[in-house]
């Protein structure tokens, strides 16, 4: 068996590899905010079924090692192209990134911004009491964040700001 014979042409390997790479990016930014550390069992268990659906597709009939060099390659250079696209053009950031949403404001909750990120209100209050801050009429302004972390603005108490923390959300499928 060559490791280095391609069953498909290089050209096909990355045209494959671009196609599977801009539908995931495009189901990620579709199905909201979340970060590695905010991923449930079912998330887990979703990107490996994912990965292992995928595979073949990017694969194709090929299963040599130059193949699977080619694949990474194109991968590799795809994410440093859209990350540096995100960071140098705002046009690119707001295709790929959710905007920040206000989920509470003046000391009241938001119901359908709540609903639109999809957190409830455990979780919601669970935001509040991880910033010190004891209900939602304590604080000025609750957002989250493009990157899925909620943030929250204490109302000013005699002249003194509490400190600002950010709290990682989990947001169930």
């Amino acid at each position: 068996m060559d490791l280095t014979h391609l069953a498909i042409p290089p050209w096909d390997l990355i045209l494959r590899s671009v196609a599977i790479y801009v539908v995931l990016m495009m189901a990620l930014r579709i199905f909201g905010k979340r970060e590695l550390g905010q991923m449930t069992i079912f998330d887990l268990v979703l990107v490996l079924l994912v990965a292992n659906a995928v595979q073949p597709a990017m694969t194709g009939p090929d299963s040599s090692l130059l193949g699977g060099f080619i694949i990474i390659s194109t991968l590799f250079v795809l994410n440093w192209i859209v990350n540096w696209g995100r960071i140098h053009s705002p046009r690119v950031r707001r295709l790929l990134e959710s905007p920040a949403r206000v989920l509470a404001s003046d000391g009241a909750w938001i119901p359908g911004a709540l609903a639109k990120e999809g957190v409830d209100q455990d979780e919601a209050d669970m935001a509040l009491r991880e910033h010190g801050v004891s209900g939602v009429g304590d604080a000025e302004l609750v957002e989250m964040e493009s990157d899925g972390t909620i943030s929250v603005v204490p109302k000013q108490e005699s002249g003194r700001v509490r400190p600002r923390r950010r709290m990682r959300v989990l947001r169930r499928p």
